[in-house]
């Protein structure tokens, strides 16, 4: 197949990132707001952290499958779902840069553009590249990444029944630099997080094409020696989104404190993060091992992981099949 031309090929990477990133977050939103709600509680998230921390008051969420029954009774089913549209409005730019970039960057350090030639990139290079790409997907979606944050998190009543009434409420009384309140842990724990994502998607796939090299070879099979299967891509996808998320998620939290910093909420929802709460990303991860101890900088991790395996696992899935697609029809 003829190679793209590089404006062609950018559009294809777009497109293809954009279409998985928005399938990606539409299937996994109920837990991305579980995960969020559990974030940004101050209070104890599971029964045993209550007894270890001798907590003698009530938390509002204790656990997945209660917050899951909590906010359907409370919310209804759309409650999942709560925050989506800017949600979408966010990854959907964010995976279109991101893989966008990431496509240039692994081009420059080949010397290729084909994807049969940036596998054969040593890991340090595969975990760099993501990095970087992840690095510019942040700065250039943030405002929308808070914007869901805190539509997801408000619970009922509802403080901003529209993504529009929080946008003014936030420029009004932050000014536009709250749009982007949280960045830099956001860019520290993007650094880590994409780069093991993206570096152990390609080393997995690396190992699976090994695999079936050496399958085809005992078994005498030539015409799938290289080539991945989609739930040989799944698994990769699935422990990449796993690996990066157990190693990443307490930045996560504090990234979620930062965005919630002064949001009015329910009283059922315990006690909100008050303005300048924290003075910055270290004394804020000070402040809840303090506070709240180990276990508040891994709030929403069992939600976080659930989410994080599939979502990675249907994003490389549906980015492949729908890239290839697009090469094509269009090549």
């Amino acid at each position: 197949m003829e190679e793209p031309g590089q404006l062609k090929r950018a559009a294809i990477d777009a497109t293809a990132g954009a279409i998985a990133g928005g399938i990606s977050r539409t299937v996994t939103s109920p837990l991305d707001v579980i995960k969020i709600r559990f974030q940004v509680q101050i209070e104890p998230t599971s029964s045993w952290a209550m007894l270890r921390s001798n907590w003698s008051g009530t938390s509002k969420y204790t656990g997945m499958f209660q917050a899951t029954k909590d906010i359907f009774r409370e919310e209804g089913l759309a409650g999942f779902w709560r925050g989506n549209v800017p949600a979408l409005l966010m990854v959907m730019p964010y995976t279109a840069i991101q893989f966008t970039v990431l496509h240039k960057f692994k081009t420059f350090a080949a010397g290729s553009s084909k994807t049969e030639d940036h596998v054969q990139l040593s890991p340090y290079l595969s975990y760099v590249s993501g990095a970087l790409a992840g690095c510019a997907a942040t700065v250039g979606s943030y405002p929308f990444d808070l914007l869901r944050t805190i539509l997801a998190s408000q619970g009922e009543p509802k403080v901003y029944p529209t993504m529009r009434s929080a946008f003014v409420d936030i420029v009004a009384n932050r000014g536009f630099r709250g749009l982007y309140a949280g960045l830099s842990p956001t860019l520290v724990e993007i650094i880590p997080y994409a780069g093991l994502q993206f570096g152990t998607y390609d080393t997995f796939k690396r190992w699976s094409m090994a695999w079936n090299r050496y399958r085809a070879a005992n078994s005498s099979l030539t015409d799938t020696e290289n080539g991945l299967s989609s739930f040989q891509l799944f698994l990769c996808g699935l422990a990449a989104g796993t690996c990066a998320k157990l190693v990443c998620h307490p930045l996560d939290v504090v990234k979620k404190r930062f965005q919630i910093e002064g949001l009015p909420r329910h009283p059922r929802y315990g006690a909100r993060v008050e303005h300048h709460a924290y003075r910055n990303m270290w004394h804020a991860l000070r402040q809840i091992l303090l506070l709240e101890g180990r276990a508040g900088l891994y709030k929403g991790i069992v939600p976080s992981t659930v989410k994080a395996a599939p979502a990675g696992a249907v994003t490389f899935v549906a980015y492949e099949y729908t890239s290839d697609w697009l090469e094509s029809i269009w090549t």
